[in-house]
This record gives C-alpha cells, sequence and structure tokens, in this order.
C-alpha cells in the first residue's frame, strides 16, 4: 500500500494566493485549527494540498 499525501507550505500559499507573509501563515493556522476541530492530526506549518484546494476553489496545482 502506497500513501502520498502533499503537503502545502505558507510560503507557497503566499505565492499562489498572492499575500504577504503574515497573512499566509494566518491561512495555515486557520486551516490546521479546522483540521484539528475535526479530529484530524496536523503538521504545523503546512496543510494538505487536497484541503487547500477544497477551500480556495480555482488553485490547482500540477501532481509532481
Amino acid at each position: 500500500m502506497q500513501i502520498s499525501v502533499s503537503y502545502i507550505s505558507a510560503n507557497e500559499i503566499m505565492e499562489i494566493l498572492g499575500i504577504g507573509r503574515s497573512k499566509a501563515y494566518e491561512v495555515v493556522r486557520q486551516m490546521n485549527e479546522e483540521l484539528e476541530a475535526a479530529g484530524y492530526n496536523v503538521i504545523k506549518g503546512k496543510v494538505p494540498v487536497r484541503y487547500f484546494q477544497k477551500k480556495y476553489y480555482g488553485c490547482e496545482m500540477k501532481a509532481e
């Protein structure tokens, strides 16, 4: 079984959304809080790419 989970960092979110560093970290913190409230374990400073894409419609990224 192969599990592939890709994470996106605040720096990448900053570039994709065209926002500043502090706002990007705020976005990450908010998404991590939502995931924790839903019972998921989180990695500080990163969020799953799929969750980011779900929250921000139109932010499609190519699979690497």
